[in-house]
């Protein structure tokens, strides 16, 4: 049995007319929205303004599609305008992704995020109300609530990796002595290509031990030391 069969929704805001057209909209508004303002709630780069805006107009290519195809090419494919949608805001979600300098990705899970906005704006502007609901609720849990079961898994791993970078006046002998004095091991040390002149830049592998607390501390430490420019988990 089909929604149109169910009867959730009258038969006339399936239909392109001024109710549903403003309907499709505030949907789109507000489940766009909200998935805009738990990004900009996280500091990411694309917040509220882009999420609504990739919203509403994936909804406003998706409603103008049914109107080709309704009455002015009846028959046309209605999936046309929706399917460079997807692939188009590609653009936009690559420009959220960042490399540092440390080879860290971050902005994968925003650029992820925009693309289920503008899926998202798609169902609302065909009058697909059912799923744009569904479909918010889905994205919201998992970027706000799976976010927590992330700081979780990265407890349990079995190593860290810190990436570092410091001047002349500093030593790598320094930082593994600070180490020891923490009795955190090391098990691996990799020469990183250096950032500037007369900078050392590695990646230092250390085993994982149960408190996560213990490692902040190391790291405030480690970023204490005279000539230390950077410290960072990786």
């Amino acid at each position: 049995m089909s929604f149109y069969e169910l009867g959730f929704i009258p038969d006339y805001l399936r239909d392109l007319n001024i109710l549903s057209i403003i309907l499709r909209f505030l949907l789109a508004v507000l489940c766009g929205g909200i998935i805009g303002a738990e990004r900009e709630h996280s500091r990411h780069p694309a917040g509220l303004r882009t999420h609504l805006l990739v919203c509403i107009g994936a909804a406003s290519c998706m409603m103008v599609n049914q109107y080709i195809s309704v009455y002015l090419t009846p028959g046309s494919d209605m999936a046309r305008i929706g399917a460079q949608v997807v692939s188009g805001i590609g653009f936009l979600g690559a420009g959220t992704i960042l490399v540092t300098r440390q080879n860290r990705i971050s902005g994968l899970t925003t650029a992820a995020g925009l693309w289920s906005s503008a899926c998202m704006g798609l169902t609302a502007g065909i009058g697909f109300y059912e799923c744009t609901i569904v479909l918010c609720v889905l994205i919201f849990i998992m970027l706000a609530v799976l976010s927590r079961l992330n700081a979780y898994f990265a407890k349990t791993i079995s190593v860290i990796r810190i990436y570092m970078e410091f001047g002349e006046e500093c030593r790598l002998g320094q930082v593994l002595a600070l180490l020891k004095e923490d009795n955190i091991s090391t098990t691996g040390v990799d020469p990183f290509p250096s950032s500037g002149n007369h900078v050392t830049s590695l990646v230092l592998t250390l085993e994982k031990r149960p408190s996560i607390g213990d490692y902040q501390t190391m790291l405030t430490h480690i970023r204490d030391l005279p000539g230390m420019y950077y410290a960072d988990r990786i």
